[in-house]
């Protein structure tokens, strides 16, 4: 079983949203940075998002604004809510942890975490 398991990629036009669900039921739910990243082929994998364990959230430029990324506790559950998707949105998306006390600026760099998901398409055409 994966620890980290994402779900709630698909398509939608430009304008639309979609909500992202990463469950980390395998892992200790106190101290963790969980991030959000994607990545289009050829290119490097890029940090949107991420949340502490108190529910502190961090995001890049290029989502302020349109992303927000929560945490349901109960489930062990974090989600990315995308609004205003467009089509530079299109990525294959990861979930990634590490357990920490807080999320430094370096929660954006692919090598601050341990663990990553599988990864689910988000697609938006024009």
């Amino acid at each position: 079983q994966m620890p980290l398991v994402e779900s709630g990629g698909g398509s939608v036009e430009s304008g639309g949203s979609l909500r992202l669900s990463c469950a980390a039921s395998e892992f200790p739910w106190s101290r963790y940075c969980m991030g959000w990243f994607r990545q289009v082929p050829g290119e490097e994998r890029e940090g949107v998002a991420v949340i502490d364990n108190v529910g502190n959230p961090k995001y890049s430029d290029s989502v302020k604004g349109r992303f927000t990324i929560t945490l349901d506790n109960s489930k062990r559950t974090v989600y990315l809510q995308m609004d205003n998707l467009q089509p530079e949105d299109t990525a294959m998306y990861y979930c990634a942890h590490r357990s920490a006390n807080d999320c430094p600026t370096t929660w954006s760099r692919r090598a601050f975490y341990a663990f990553w998901g599988q990864g689910t398409q988000v697609t938006v055409s024009s």
